[in-house]
């Protein structure tokens, strides 16, 4: 009689099952197996104590256990979920099973539960609570995880099965879903290498360890350059045109440091933003700007401009090899807009427009310096200062006095309360759940009957041990197993203006539209109800992604939506009609800089991507050239130089930054079907939550768009927006 020892603790049932086909075990023998099957749980249960990571975290909700990680559970947990999963590729590989949707392809979009478990919760933290024991660990993993990657898609058996559904699926009964994760999964493989011979095969895979580790030293680097500069000031007349608020954080920032009494300016945006907008200190304001946009353009240990031509020439290499011409060829195919071109062509419909406003603007700023009495000419570090004052004196706005108005809890109670009004969802605080941080506060999300829609975290202030930006990650993806939802946990981190010992977090206009932005990716992961990971929530093309989120920023400006949440810190009343009136009126203002800044960002992303011959590149004159092609006026520099270009080296956004302005087409009109029917009207947000929020990467999107809108997206609702018409 032959024995056969099967991990049950950590495998599913389908798992199970593959693995028994597989050594020819009919279930009915599995009674054979209790003894044998208790020595591996004991064990496991074992190993488990000591490692959170290696059951389902025994939580509320199953949310990750921070009060029992810690960092020397990530290796260990990481080596079994490849060793698991491999297990489970295996099994499915090896099947000696007609092939199906149900045992290959849904199989596989099951398998690999631990390894998902730790990836999700290390990844999550070592952008938000990173040191240098997790960098250390990432770049440990990352050839393993890539390496295992490859193991998948260059798996032949594995594929053939794939190719064998795909190929027979006209004659099966699938959903319209899972026609769409199968369509998904076959081509992950084709470009995963499937097809290539074993010398491209062996190539592909060092190029892709390679990539791996080069983008997490980019990333790396960029934190360092973020937390090695700070400017410090001794002279509090030096600190005039800057408000209380902003030298009270400076003040504690100095403190941090060891130097009380003093003030202390970081490249962090909370502290940048405000300096370069009100410091009177012009020489300070150059020092603070050139040290923002010169990140990893030192020639020092901490420089990316080889990292990232590495990486833009692996990337051509690799596109070559599978058949395309260029990374943006590669990229496209699996977005919305499908080939190079399209992108190009609607930047320039938009660059012309918005580069005659830019220019507009810089000659009413340089007329502002005149005005002063200044003889010099405006340079980029004087575009927010000056700005500033044009719109104080053509609109009677400053944006100190909206700060007050704009406390962090209030703007986060307005979010929630927007979301409930459109969805019905309830959204309520708690307190017994682990955090990994005290600034983190998580909250659970339900539907209008009190049942359980998904968990929220909230991490919005800088830390050293955080990257910059803002941005939406999960802890786990929302899908549908055995018959049982599998509720997402969403993360939603920031940052945003910290309090101070005398004053709660006020934050800029800006920061609000941001909070709103990423809280619409939340939105996406959490009304999800896709059946499977593979189109879960945000797994999504990357030019729709963005949908969800830019959508969010209408209701964050809207009047109506403002009068509700925007109360003064210490008065609790409501934003004055007046001062809203006075951010309406503005709406216009500035918006040729801000949109000729992100669009030279996403020019210079296709530009590198659209190259096609892999050669050493001099980044300085590279950038020029891709300035000077486009004809962005100097007194603006473009929002990403390449050196700390982080979307696109770091970020998964290579060859998709134009995704902002492409989903921006999206969004402004389809907030048109809101601005006629209400701006909560509950059918239309209904429609928007069914058609564009719980189906994920369901269905192609823009079938998706059009079902909820009715029509194919057009852009004039983006140019009147911006006022570029």
């Amino acid at each position: 009689m032959e024995f056969f020892v099967i991990n049950y603790y950590t495998m599913s049932s389908l798992q199970i099952i593959l693995i028994l086909s597989e050594k020819g075990i009919h279930m009915r023998k599995v009674r054979i197996l209790p003894l044998l099957a208790a020595i591996a749980i004991s064990s496991c249960q074992q190993t488990g104590q000591d490692n959170p990571f290696l059951k389902e975290f025994d939580t509320p909700f199953g949310v990750p256990a921070f009060d029992r990680i810690t960092e020397q559970h990530y290796l260990p947990a990481f080596k079994e979920g490849i060793r698991q999963h491999k297990l489970e590729i295996e099994a499915i590989a090896d099947n000696s099973v007609e092939p199906t949707f149900e045992n290959t392809v849904a199989a596989m979009d099951y398998s690999g539960e631990l390894l998902s478990r730790v990836s999700d919760v290390f990844y999550a933290l070592n952008s938000a609570k990173t040191n240098d024991t997790m960098q250390a660990i990432a770049k440990e993993i990352a050839p393993m995880i890539s390496q295992h990657r490859d193991d998948i898609y260059l798996n032949e058996k594995l594929f053939q099965r794939i190719k064998k559904v795909y190929d027979n699926r006209d004659s099966m009964d699938l959903t319209t879903e899972q026609g769409t994760v199968l369509d998904k999964y076959y081509k992950d493989f084709v470009r995963g290498g499937a097809n290539l011979d074993p010398a491209s095969k062996e190539r592909f895979r060092q190029i892709n360890e390679k990539l791996s580790l080069l983008s997490l030293k980019f990333e790396e680097n960029i934190l360092r350059e973020n937390n090695a500069f700070y400017l410090t000031i001794s002279d509090s007349n030096e600190l005039s045109g800057l408000s209380e608020n902003i030298i009270s954080a400076a003040a504690e920032a100095a403190k941090d440091r060891g130097e009380d009494g003093k003030w202390v300016f970081t490249l962090h945006k909370p502290s940048l933003i405000p300096f370069l907008q009100y410091s009177d200190q012009r020489e300070y304001r150059e020092k603070l700007f050139k040290a923002y946009i010169n990140r990893g353009d030192y020639d020092n240990e901490l420089d990316n401009k080889a990292v990232a031509d590495s990486m833009v020439n692996l990337r051509i290499e690799r596109a070559q090899l599978l058949g395309y011409k260029t990374h943006a060829d590669y990229v496209l195919e699996n977005n919305m807009a499908k080939i190079p071109g399209n992108v190009y062509a609607l930047l320039d419909k938009i660059w012309e427009p918005a580069l005659l406003k830019a220019k507009t603007e810089a000659q009413e700023l340089q007329a502002m310096i005149n005005q002063e009495g200044h003889d010099f000419k405006l340079e980029p570090w004087d575009w927010w200062y000056y700005a500033e004052k044009v719109k104080k004196a053509r609109y009677d706005l400053d944006e100190k006095e909206l700060r007050p108005y704009f406390k962090l809890e209030n703007v986060i109670e307005g979010v929630f309360t927007v979301a409930q009004k459109l969805y019905g969802i309830q959204i309520e605080e708690r307190k017994d759940l682990p955090k990994y941080h005290p600034d983190v506060k998580i909250f659970e999300v339900k539907e209008a009957d009190g049942s359980h829609i998904g968990i929220l975290y909230t991490d919005y202030f800088p830390r050293e041990s955080k990257t910059s930006g803002a941005w939406m990650t999960s802890f786990r993806k929302e899908y549908w197993k055995n018959g049982k939802r599998i509720a997402p946990i969403i993360c939603n981190v920031g940052n945003f203006t910290k309090p101070t010992a005398g004053k709660p977090s006020l934050i800029s206009l800006d920061e609000m539209n941001t909070l709103f932005h990423e809280f619409g990716h939340a939105l996406h992961g959490l009304l999800s109800d896709a059946t499977y990971k593979r189109v879960s929530g945000t797994s999504v093309p990357r030019d729709f992604v963005e949908l969800p989120s830019q959508i969010m920023e209408n209701w964050a400006n809207h009047p109506e939506v403002m009068k509700m949440y925007a109360r003064h810190y210490e008065t609790d009343e409501p934003i004055p009609d007046a001062l809203i009136a006075k951010i309406e009126n503005s709406r216009y203002f500035n918006q040729g800089f801000i949109t000729t800044e992100l669009l030279a960002a996403a020019y210079l992303d296709m530009d590198w991507h659209t190259l096609n011959k892999v050669e050493p590149h001099d980044m300085h004159a590279f950038e020029q050239t891709s300035i000077d092609r486009i004809g962005l006026i100097p007194e603006i520099v473009v929002r990403y130089r390449t050196p700390y270009f982080k979307h696109i080296f770091a970020g998964g956004y290579s060859a998709g930054y134009y995704s902002y302005i492409w989903a921006e087409v999206l969004d402004a009109d389809a907030f048109e079907a809101f601005k006629k029917n209400g701006i909560y009207d509950r059918q239309t947000a209904d429609s928007f939550r069914k058609n564009i929020l719980a189906a994920g990467g369901s269905e192609d999107p823009m079938v998706l768009f059009k079902r909820f809108r009715g029509q194919e997206p057009d852009i004039k609702p983006l140019l009147e927006r911006r006022g570029l018409e």
